[in-house]
């Protein structure tokens, strides 16, 4: 399983910036129990995804890698935690296996271009993401890819999968219409929680990965995690902690900081999932994702001596799988044979032990989840713990952690402007803001 340490979020440790035992007298877990045990929420079904049946998954799955590459339309939670996945548990996967994967999770034309003058369509099976089936982005990267299949006289059944809502929506009539392979989003869960979902557990299956474990990892801790007793229970400490770290001393910057590259993209899955669900009503944190030992020599200063604003979350790896050791060279230099007999992921894990209490000692509070080793297990446990601590986090600040308004409104605003119906009053208030700018820019 893995650990959690949350000493150094404490005043006698950190000092004046830490927090009493008496400050969580505040926390009232009882309620926060009734919450999840009600599903007040119809969104919380992301608990229930540690049991689900994936025996689809796993079909689908199967078909997908009969092909050469595997590409992936989506954006938000549809992308970021399948690349989670992938770089986590298959590193420099297109250089080793096949199918290769590419996720295509923005509009930028290059990219898409780049991506269609390396793969052959005829051997690539596409998997369309989208939960309410309308997501600009990804629609319309959708509708290229499908005009490119028919330029090719190559049969669209034959090679896209639809992962989106399993009733209503354009991606799930488009399926039915064409009979297209498809997957079912559950209908309460949204897009930054869909990881252990077929969002991500098709890809995770097209590759290799072993979902079960997954799910298992992600069953073991969620016991742990309705605890009703708050010292027992990690995913209540950590955003019970935060929570008052912020609204006790002004803490109001959490930086996810994995000693693993293979962790970078799960960092930034993570600050999408803190940011969206939490960042309402001039409420929550703002999250960015750090990679240690990397952002030693970046950031850290400013996390040492800059604003007292910032909680950093250390992911520790215990057994990182592999080991080299660094040789006895330049002995006779006094300022690099110090480092001859030692291994580099012993040099990693000092640097983030050392990073851990320098901040402590300056009294800048941190946490440490240690993770014994980077596996299915583990990361569906950390997949997750994040998703259950994220939703208490916004049932302490008495918000929906589920919806998005401020989303919702760039999405309108984007509709009106490429002509979508029924948005007419929505492209003359664009209109107007359009002139309204560039009164003062420089030419």
């Amino acid at each position: 399983m893995i650990r959690f340490d949350f000493s150094n979020l404490m005043q006698d440790v950190v000092g004046r910036n830490g927090l009493s035992e008496d400050d969580f007298k505040t926390i009232d877990t009882a309620r926060l129990i009734e919450i999840i045990d009600s599903r007040k929420y119809p969104e919380l079904e992301f608990l229930d995804l540690p049991w689900a049946d994936i025996s689809a998954i796993k079909e689908v799955g199967r078909y997908a890698r009969g092909f050469d590459n595997f590409l992936l339309l989506g954006i938000g939670g549809s992308a970021l935690g399948p690349r989670s996945i992938l770089e986590a548990l298959s590193p420099f996967h297109n250089l080793r296996r096949s199918p290769k994967v590419f996720i295509y999770d923005n509009v930028d034309p290059v990219t898409l271009s780049n991506i269609l003058e390396i793969v052959d369509l005829k051997k690539t099976v596409i998997n369309v993401i989208t939960k309410s089936g309308s997501t600009t982005e990804t629609i319309g990267s959708f509708m290229i890819i499908w005009q490119r299949l028919k330029e090719q006289s190559l049969k669209p059944e034959d090679h896209i999968i639809v992962t989106t809502d399993p009733e209503k929506g354009n991606m799930r009539k488009i399926a039915d219409d064409y009979g297209l392979r498809s997957l079912p989003i559950p209908n309460g869960i949204g897009g930054r929680y869909s990881v252990l979902s077929p969002v991500g557990l098709l890809l995770g299956e097209t590759i290799g990965i072993n979902s079960n474990e997954m799910l298992r990892g992600a069953s073991d801790i969620h016991g742990r995690c309705m605890d009703p007793d708050l010292w027992r229970n990690p995913a209540f400490l950590f955003s019970s902690g935060l929570y008052l770290l912020q609204s006790l001393r002004n803490k109001n910057i959490t930086v996810m900081m994995p000693y693993a590259d293979r962790f970078k993209s799960f960092a930034e899955w993570f600050c999408q999932l803190w940011a969206e669900s939490l960042g309402k009503d001039e409420k929550g944190f703002t999250p960015y994702p750090s990679v240690g030992t990397t952002d030693q020599h970046s950031q850290l200063q400013l996390w040492m001596e800059g604003p007292r604003d910032k909680v950093v979350i250390f992911l520790s790896i215990e057994n990182y799988g592999k080991e080299i050791n660094i040789p006895a060279v330049f002995q006779d230099m006094e300022g690099l044979g110090y480092l001859s007999g030692h291994t580099l992921s012993e040099l990693t894990k000092i640097e983030q032990e050392a990073s851990e209490i320098a901040l402590t000692k300056n009294g800048r509070p941190n946490i440490t989840i240690e993770v014994p080793t980077i596996d299915e297990y583990h990361l569906g446990q950390l997949f997750h713990f994040f998703g259950i601590a994220t939703a208490v986090a916004g049932f302490l600040y008495g918000i929906n952690p589920f919806n998005q308004p401020g989303v919702e409104e760039g999405k309108n605003l984007t509709y009106a402007m490429m002509g979508k119906k029924g948005f007419e009053a929505k492209r003359k208030e664009f209109e107007q803001y359009r002139q309204r700018s560039g009164r003062f820019e420089l030419m």
